[in-house]
C-alpha cells in the first residue's frame, strides 16, 4: 500500500458528509439538460425557464440517490482509491445506517419534484435510475458496456431536458449528447488509470480489461464523432445558420480536455468543470455567443426542427 493511502483520513463532520454525500460538485453534469431549452429558442420562454430550472433540481435529487448508494457498495473498494477514500461512507464520516436513510429520503423528494412537473418526466427520471442501478450492481464490472451505460445517463439527461419544457426530442440532441458523453467516459476511464498507477485492477476488475493505448483509440473515435456531428448540426439542422461560428469553442473544449488527460487529471469532467479555468472561460464564452446568436434566430423551420 503507497504511503498516501496509508496515512489517515480526517473525517468530516456528520453535516458536512450528509451534503458530501450528494456529491453536489457532480451536479454540473444536469447541464446536458438546458441543450434542448436553448436550441429549441425556449430560453426566451420564461415559464420555460422555470421549467428547466425545476428539472434540474429535480435530476439533481434523483442522480445524488444513485451516488450514495454507490458508494455504500463500494465503499470497501473506495477505501482503497487515492481520491475516493476521502468521500464520507468510505471514511466512515457519514454511517452505513444513515446513509441508506439519506438516500430514500433524497430519492422521494426528487421523484415527487419531477412528477409534479410532468409524469412523463418524471418517467425519463425514474428510466435514468434504473439504468444508474443497473450501473451500480452489474455494469461498472463490464468492459466498453460500463462506458455506454455512463453515456445513457447523460443522454436520458438530455431527453428531460426536452421532455420538461414540452419540445420535440430533436435526433440531433441524441447524436450530440451521445458521442460527448462517449467521449467523457472513455477519457474519465484513462484518467483512472492513470491515477492508480497499475493498480487500477485492484480497484475494480474491469479496469484491468482497458489499457491506455485502447483508450486513445477510442478517445480518438469519439472526439472526433463529438466535433463533427455538432458541426453538421449548426450547418444542417440549427435554426440559425450563424451556429456554425460556435464551433471552435466546443473544438477546443474537447482538446483541452484531452490534453488534461494527458497530462494525468483524473478525467472526471465535474471536476474539470469547477476547477480548470481555461475549460471554465471557455463555456462561459461558448454560452455567450451562443445565447448572442439565438436571441436574433429564426423561428425553427418546419415542424419540430431545431
Amino acid at each position: 500500500m503507497s504511503q498516501e493511502l496509508a496515512e489517515p483520513v480526517a473525517k468530516d463532520s456528520l453535516p458536512v458528509a450528509v451534503v458530501k454525500a450528494l456529491r453536489p460538485t457532480q451536479w454540473s453534469k444536469q447541464v446536458f439538460l438546458l441543450a434542448a431549452l436553448f436550441f429549441s429558442l425556449e430560453f426566451k420562454n420564461w415559464d420555460s425557464v422555470l421549467r428547466a430550472a425545476w428539472g434540474i433540481g429535480a435530476f439533481c435529487l434523483v442522480s445524488s440517490t444513485g451516488y450514495i448508494i454507490n458508494d455504500v457498495l463500494d465503499r470497501e473498494a473506495d477505501a482503497k482509491h487515492p481520491r475516493k477514500r476521502q468521500r464520507p461512507i468510505a471514511s466512515g464520516a457519514l454511517p452505513v445506517g444513515l446513509a441508506w436513510a439519506e438516500a430514500f429520503a433524497v430519492f422521494v423528494v426528487g421523484m415527487v419534484a419531477a412528477w409534479f412537473l410532468d409524469p412523463w418526466f418524471a418517467a425519463v427520471a425514474l428510466t435514468y435510475f434504473a439504468n444508474t442501478m443497473l450501473y451500480t450492481l452489474w455494469g461498472k464490472q463490464q468492459v466498453i458496456l460500463d462506458i455506454m451505460m455512463i453515456s445513457f445517463g447523460f443522454l436520458f439527461r438530455a431527453v428531460a431536458g426536452a421532455v420538461a419544457i414540452g419540445v420535440w426530442i430533436s435526433p440531433w440532441l441524441i447524436l450530440c449528447a451521445g458521442f460527448l458523453a462517449l467521449f467523457l467516459g472513455f477519457n474519465k476511464r484513462r484518467g483512472e488509470l492513470v491515477v492508480l498507477s497499475g493498480k487500477a485492477g485492484e480497484h475494480r476488475k474491469n479496469l484491468a480489461e482497458y489499457t491506455t493505448s485502447m483508450l486513445d483509440e477510442f478517445q480518438a473515435i469519439t472526439s472526433s464523432g463529438t466535433i463533427i456531428s455538432y458541426a453538421l448540426y449548426t450547418v444542417l439542422g440549427s435554426p440559425n445558420p450563424l451556429l456554425v461560428l460556435t464551433v471552435p469553442f466546443p473544438l477546443y473544449g474537447v482538446f483541452r480536455f484531452i490534453y488534461l488527460v494527458q497530462k494525468g487529471e483524473d478525467g472526471d469532467p465535474s471536476h474539470l468543470l469547477v476547477r480548470d479555468l481555461p475549460t471554465i472561460a471557455t463555456g462561459v464564452l461558448y454560452g455567450v455567443v451562443l445565447v448572442l446568436i439565438l436571441l436574433f434566430a429564426p423561428e425553427p423551420l418546419g415542424p419540430g426542427r431545431w
